[in-house]
């Protein structure tokens, strides 16, 4: 009952869900029911309660513990509109509050090394190249296709970003040739820039199994949305407006953005500090 429930939940919510978020919330809602092992009628607040007194124990961030719970109060909300419940167990639930810290970036020498690491193979390399001149999501790096990209002015035409909304991103004559590179390489044609062996794109767990590889090799942690968060930092050190970080991220609200300009005022406190040493 509970997976025909949350199939029916995913699928009148198919046009308003981005595909990121379907993903994230059938994580959280199979994680929950695999950890309440109850029915979807039979739930209480206090398992939802210990739920979160669990994830605490597990040390999962503010910000993680906040989507998880969104996941589940967005389930039952849905199940109450359906008539499917007298009472919603989430409703007396308070959302943690969210963790305001700056994001987790890398330094300039730490992106020499990925470099460094990945200088032996082509695909790696152009990956990372990709990720960190363009800032993209990784969602959206994997279904950019060979006729999105305008390699005489360097964009690519993002078409479905979060939200559904297309946009234009821009690369460095450096991506452009490490991308190049790869192309000449591949051994097989695809649509796609990024493809597998079978001519679809790479697939996420594959590349963030790669990346999950890099960190263990490099002695620091680096994921595929680092690069996202460190293509921000490093424009918004260089006093880049808020505004075009903002359009190049794709973001819609500009409060997103502006945790990169605390990062721009973190970068030019260490700088300070470095000349009154």
């Amino acid at each position: 009952m509970n997976l025909e429930l949350q199939q029916s939940f995913f699928n009148d919510h198919k046009a308003r869900f981005s595909s990121e978020t379907i993903r994230s919330y059938k994580i959280a809602l199979t994680q929950f029911f695999s950890f309440c092992n109850k029915n979807f009628d039979e739930v209480k607040a206090t398992d939802v309660r210990a739920w979160l007194a669990s994830m605490e124990e597990q040390e999962l961030k503010p910000r993680t513990v906040h989507l998880k719970l969104s996941a589940l109060k967005s389930f039952y909300r849905y199940c109450m509109e359906e008539n499917q419940l007298k009472k919603n167990p989430t409703m007396t639930i308070k959302t943690p509050k969210k963790e305001d810290s700056l994001p987790y970036y890398l330094s300039k020498r730490q992106v020499a090394l990925l470099q460094e690491l990945t200088r032996t193979d082509p695909r790696d390399r152009a990956i990372v190249e990709a990720l960190y001149t363009t800032g993209v999501r990784i969602s959206e790096l994997l279904q950019i296709r060979l006729e999105d990209i305008k390699w005489e002015t360097r964009q690519i035409w993002i078409r479905k970003g979060k939200g559904n909304r297309e946009r234009f991103v821009l690369f460095t004559h450096e991506c452009s040739e490490r991308l190049k590179t790869y192309l000449c390489f591949r051994k097989h044609g695809s649509p796609y820039l990024f493809a597998n062996n079978r001519g679809g794109h790479l697939s996420r767990v594959f590349v963030e199994k790669r990346f999950k590889e890099f960190s263990e090799e490099l002695g620091f942690k680096v994921v595929p949305h680092t690069m996202r968060h460190t293509f921000a930092a490093h424009l918004a050190e260089k006093s880049m407006p808020q505004s075009y970080i903002q359009e190049l991220l794709g973001h819609v609200n500009i409060n997103s953005t502006r945790i990169y300009t605390r990062l721009m005022e973190h970068a030019r406190k260490k700088q300070y500090d470095r000349y009154q040493i």
